[in-house]
């Protein structure tokens, strides 16, 4: 759900990365950092756990324009991967207003993938939300390495009715993340307007 900062006249939306462990949630949001212009974002921070990690940074965009004279700033968080910090998972979920998956293409990820999916529709249900109200983008990463799964395939499992729209990526080298982002944008500000 949206924040209203009525003094700074800001709207504030959050964008969650969610998927499995080691998917690339994390080099998303670390690619999309570095590559904004520091007058426009905030601090990269990072809550570690034993195993795994929590990223977040705000970012305010300059060429997205306004909804109702209200400038929109984005909040990134990515999501544990690691299925056992599931509490976490679901807190992030909190407030959401819209979600990149990012499914890992390995064809040995293929079983993580479906649960990491079907873990993300059971913690929106907690806060009574599904993806009939929360636009959802898909992201394939890992698309320059040999051993993946076929899109198509991912497809099936993930976007079955294909009624998201997805986005193959290499987001170690920056291919498809910001088009990923930009796409659940627009989505964001179409629900927002």
């Amino acid at each position: 759900m949206a924040l209203i900062n009525y003094a700074s006249r800001e709207i504030n939306a959050k964008i969650v990365y969610y998927g499995p462990g080691l998917g690339g949630k994390t080099t998303n949001i670390k690619y999309i950092y570095t590559k904004l212009n520091p007058a426009i974002k905030g601090k990269l921070i990072s809550l570690a756990t034993e195993l795994d990690r929590t990223l977040f940074f705000d970012f305010l965009p300059v060429d997205l324009g306004t909804i109702r004279g209200f400038k929109t700033r984005f909040h990134l968080y990515t999501v544990p991967g690691q299925v056992f910090y599931n509490a976490s998972r679901k807190l992030i979920l909190k407030g959401v207003d819209g979600i990149i998956f990012v499914a890992d293409s390995q064809i040995e990820r293929y079983d993580e993938n479906i649960l990491s999916s079907e873990n993300m529709q059971e913690n929106l249900e907690t806060y009574n939300l599904s993806l009939k109200k929360i636009p959802l983008v898909i992201q394939y990463n890992k698309r320059d390495l040999p051993n993946i799964t076929p899109v198509e395939e991912l497809q099936k499992i993930l976007n079955p009715q294909s009624k998201y729209q997805y986005f193959e990526s290499v987001a170690t080298q920056g291919i498809g993340v910001f088009e990923t982002l930009k796409e659940v944008c627009r989505y964001v500000l179409k629900a927002l307007a």
